[in-house]
């Protein structure tokens, strides 16, 4: 059966109805969940089963039968360690339908249907008893309910409901425990993720609206691959503290609690920023752990296990402090059932406990910018060198009689228009009134709350637009061409732009280079077998689902997160001219690049001026070596072959692509492949 689906077409701004399956929202939820990842992380699925043996031993040890509860199955791999290592039987519960297919398809292929029954249910709802889902209480709790911030996929309210409906008194857990660490620092280079910061621009200082300073931020945290955070873009405050644990074996809760770290200031600063991670002990001794602590903390670096489907944490404090070395200071960390916050206190020498009352609410964003502008926006904005960029191109341009358009999300360049002298600045879509009232500047912008399509020249006031300008930024854009928005503002706006209008930027164009990850390439790749179980029906699925439609389609990703060798050179395939309107007809680009690679990494650079180039992907040109360095503030195209076994030959084949730019949709169409010179 389909259906017709209306979508936001984040390229054109149209509302397209297209006609999906009943089962397309399923199928992108496979492809892009990166359940391979999680198989392919080594260290994780070496550390379950040493534990879930060890877990085993001890409870035949006690003379008891081996119950194991193994809530959110996924693949079913850790039921059939626990068969594998003497476990008597095992409830294996999978919320997700097709997930929970695969398991039972995996469960009978490895010859374990007899002892492993895989249950389609939130744990929740599993029942207990004769005629229940489960015959008898477990006696054995294993899981894998953790997300980067440990408690995010609703850990807690699920041990909780284990152990007061599903598992036996006493039981054994695996994980035993979990522990969550943190650290204060200081690091202008993460606040600037958070806060707007003041800019100087012809002896104007623009300054940061006090709602935004005061504003305690996004209450959401900041997962990231810490371990690409170079350590010295922070300066550590304290020392790294152990924050609490939660032992699973007992019974948990998930009422909100507080916790207390005291320590001395290590050295003076600004209070600004908490890195997190956590480490789970898969034994009560704690001899046997998997820690998320980034590279940086180890001893040896290269001994570090990659994995994307746990990272680390950054929270950012309500409020910038400034601490002294060796003032004595409370971190606190407070949780709900789902998610963590901190705050920062001076500690007072009368009131030496560890008791902390849990606030009420977490911190949530009071300003509304911090809802408008995500994280890596906010370091755009805040990005000197790119603003010098915009400044520049925008100054070679502008004129005492210039008649100005901005078309971006939240742009600054309408109030840089202004203040170089442009005798009138229009913009649409999301603005920066606080920012304008902030700096006394609420007449220079015009705000125009209609969309390109539907301006008049009566809406501007009769002058026809001699600067259209834009980033381009929108925030509904996720792939690297979808902010070709601007190129279709641009055209629904022709008929008021002045004979000799400039376009800012002139003209964007796509680059691809061929790319070797260093691991990313692990969230696609088949498995196989993982641990010595063949898993090959979970690779089955998930292709399947990549072959609906995601295998044909980029997807996006902050590459400077993912360390990468580029094969080949950059090459521009595709040129958007932004002084014409979009073309009726589709625009193609064909070639060859030499190199076998893993995939291929898609990025815009925008043509400010003649002489002033943008990248939104690579920030340096390619070393000899093939480093790659990319833009920290935009997600890159990347375009995942479907298995490394196809340019595993010699490194001397020819990498053909073939990309269209289709007008109509705003898409582009590619296809890659691997050909004999």
């Amino acid at each position: 059966m389909k259906t017709f689906c209306g979508r936001a077409n984040p390229t054109t701004g149209a509302l397209d109805w297209v006609e999906e399956s009943e089962e397309y929202d399923y199928h992108q939820e496979i492809a892009r969940s990166c359940y391979a990842d999680m198989l392919h992380d080594k260290d994780r699925n070496e550390k379950y089963y040493e534990g879930i043996r060890a877990a085993v031993s001890r409870v035949k040890a006690r003379g008891e039968r081996v119950v194991v509860l193994d809530i959110g199955t996924g693949t079913g791999l850790l039921s059939m360690m626990a068969v594998t290592a003497g476990a008597d039987y095992c409830y294996a519960i999978e919320v997700f339908k097709p997930m929970a297919q695969a398991a039972t398809c995996i469960v009978e292929r490895n010859g374990f249907s007899d002892k492993i029954k895989v249950i389609n249910k939130h744990s929740t709802e599993v029942t207990v008893g004769p005629d229940g889902d489960m015959q008898e209480r477990a006696n054995i709790l294993v899981t894998e309910l953790f997300d980067t911030e440990l408690i995010g996929e609703g850990a807690l309210p699920s041990y909780e409901h284990a152990h007061m409906h599903l598992v036996q008194a006493g039981c054994e857990a695996v994980p035993h425990r979990a522990t969550i660490y943190a650290q204060l620092v200081e690091s202008d280079m993460l606040w600037k993720w958070s806060q707007l910061q003041p800019i100087e621009l012809d002896g104007n200082k623009l300054l940061p609206p006090p709602a935004v300073v005061k504003c305690a931020g996004a209450p959401s945290v900041c997962d990231i691959q810490l371990s690409q955070v170079p350590p010295e873009s922070f300066t550590p405050l304290g020392p790294i503290c152990t924050m609490f644990s939660v032992d699973f074996s007992k019974p948990v809760s998930s009422a909100a609690q507080s916790y207390t770290a005291q320590f001395k200031a290590q050295t003076s600063g600004r209070a600004q920023v908490v890195l997190s991670w956590w480490d789970i002990d898969m034994d009560p001794d704690g001899n046997i752990v998997c820690t998320m602590a980034p590279s940086w903390s180890y001893s040896d670096p290269r001994t570090y296990p990659w994995r994307d489907h746990w990272m680390q944490s950054v929270y950012f404090l309500p409020a910038e402090e400034k601490v002294s070395e060796g003032e004595e200071l409370n971190l606190i960390v407070s949780h709900d059932d789902y998610s963590l916050w901190y705050s920062l206190t001076q500690r007072h020498d009368n009131n030496e406990q560890n008791d902390v009352k849990v606030a009420k609410f977490r911190p949530c964003c009071t300003c509304q910018a911090h809802l408008v502008w995500t994280r890596p926006r906010f370091g755009e904005l805040n990005d000197e060198q790119r603003t010098e960029s915009y400044v520049n191109a925008l100054r070679s341009i502008l004129k005492p009689d210039s008649v100005c358009l901005s078309v971006s999300d939240g742009s600054l360049l309408p109030i840089f228009a202004h203040l170089l002298g442009s005798k009138k600045v229009s913009r649409v879509f999301i603005s920066c009134s606080q920012l304008l009232h902030a700096n006394s500047l609420k007449h220079g912008v015009q705000l125009l709350g209609i969309r390109p399509e539907q301006l008049s020249l009566a809406d501007l006031e009769g002058n026809q637009i001699s600067v259209l300008m834009g980033e381009p930024y929108f925030s509904t854009s996720l792939l690297p061409w979808h902010s070709l928005f601007f190129w279709y503002c641009r055209t629904a706006v022709a008929q008021l732009l002045h004979p000799n209008a400039t376009i800012l930027p002139r003209a964007a164009t796509l680059y691809i280079v061929a790319v070797e990850f260093q691991d990313l390439w692990r969230i696609r790749a088949p498995c196989g077998t993982c641990e010595g179980f063949d898993v090959s029906p979970m690779d089955e699925m998930i292709q399947q689902s990549l072959d609906y439609r995601e295998s044909w389609e980029a997807e996006p990703h902050p590459l400077w997160e993912y360390p990468c060798h580029a094969l080949t050179k950059p090459q521009p395939v595709l040129t958007f001219d932004f002084t014409q309107c979009v073309p009726e007809q589709p625009v193609n680009s064909d070639g060859t690049v030499r190199g076998r690679c893993h995939g291929v990494a898609l990025w815009m650079e925008y043509q400010l001026t003649e002489d002033i180039t943008v990248s939104l992907g690579l920030t340096k040109p390619v070393s000899e070596e093939g480093a790659c360095e990319w833009n920290p503030h935009r997600k890159q195209g990347v375009f995942f072959f479907r298995s490394t076994r196809e340019t595993s030959g010699n490194g001397r084949e020819d990498l053909a692509y073939n990309l269209t730019f289709e007008p109509h949709t705003g898409d582009i169409k590619m296809d890659f492949s691997i050909t004999e010179p």
